[in-house]
């Protein structure tokens, strides 16, 4: 395998944060060496998540093995998950908001036709669904778990504890037509049934809404979210570090 230089668009605040991170992880462990630095393993860390790099290309740019550089990422991986904000920490955050914005997205994964559970009619294809919550300039407070993406975004909603938060923590949420029923959404029927009044509210509430989908482009800068081919098992883990480097970023 041919081996060049490359570049990670991502801050050296993040890179250190992660490094400190990993340091301190390889001192309550007790570890007396490794093959890489604690700053190196967070660089080839980055360069997964980010570039979306496979092990044997990491192990080739870093000289180490491909079970090494696994359990590199796996190790990391332990530890920023739990990093990631809970729904009641989000609440917190919004409740200092004039309101806040939930949408669904789909990461697309490597399934075949047979695994149903994992196809998103709306998408037409396979995935896992995130539910996203930002604040009113659309920038990221939380992530939900990943259902398979067959599971509608109302129900995940439901599902994840969301409504009921956003009822308990008395925050208003903007959200669009799938989530009827539960959260603030624009007026249900076809556009020439509606009148001049109706049609301008829902113009407005679609220029509110559309800003969830910044943070969802956000999250799929992190190219390992493009194109998942991971178990189904680890894409909760994986959706929860990279809102904690996100947000790492972001701070």
């Amino acid at each position: 395998m041919l081996v060049h230089p490359s570049g990670v668009d991502v801050s050296t605040s993040t890179l250190r944060h992660l490094s400190a991170r990993l340091r301190a992880c390889r001192q309550e462990r007790g570890t007396r060496w490794r093959r890489v630095s604690a700053g190196r393993q967070a660089l080839l860390v980055l360069a997964h998540l980010r570039s979306g790099h496979t092990y044997a290309q990491l192990a080739a740019g870093f000289g180490v093995g491909t079970t090494t550089a696994y359990r590199y990422v796996a190790e990391a991986i332990e530890v920023l998950a739990s990093l990631a904000p809970t729904l009641a920490e989000a609440m917190k955050t919004a409740s200092t908001k004039a309101f806040v914005i939930l949408g669904g997205t789909l990461l697309p994964i490597d399934r075949i036709a047979a695994d149903r559970p994992f196809y998103s009619g709306k998408h037409k294809k396979h995935g896992m669904n995130v539910q996203v919550i930002t604040d009113p300039a659309g920038r990221l407070l939380w992530a939900s778990l990943a259902p398979p993406g067959a599971v509608h975004d109302i129900k995940a909603a439901r599902t994840h504890g969301i409504v009921d938060a956003l009822e308990k923590a008395d925050v208003e949420c903007w959200a669009e037509k799938g989530y009827r029923g539960a959260i603030r959404t624009p007026y249900w029927g076809r556009w020439e049934t509606l009148s001049a009044g109706q049609q301008a509210v829902n113009r407005s509430h679609a220029k509110i809404r559309a800003l969830v989908e910044q943070a969802m482009a956000a999250l799929k800068t992190w190219r390992l979210l493009r194109k998942l081919r991971c178990s189904t098992t680890r894409i909760t883990s994986l959706v929860q570090v990279v809102v904690t480097l996100h947000l790492t970023c972001s701070n």
